[in-house]
């Protein structure tokens, strides 16, 4: 399984890369109880998870910068 593309999470719209977001939060929450409880069976899973919550909150990040900047240059 490759890891996730950031162009997929550009296409997303905000109220769901929010969404997106709560979700991978929860699976990681989730692998972690598995590797706790040691019922883990695919450790690959956290970095494909640790690498979409990362991009998406570049993503997140680059369109509350790009949101501010126009104000910013009008002032």
């Amino acid at each position: 399984m490759p890891l996730p593309k950031i162009s997929e999470a550009r296409e997303l719209s905000d109220e769901e890369l929010v969404l997106e977001i709560l979700a991978v939060k929860k699976q990681l929450f989730q692998l972690r109880l598995q590797k706790a409880t040691r019922q883990l069976e695919k450790p690959h899973q956290f970095k494909h998870a640790r690498h979409r919550l990362a991009q998406l909150l570049t993503v997140e990040t680059e369109r509350k910068k790009a949101a501010s900047q126009p104000q910013t240059e009008s002032e």
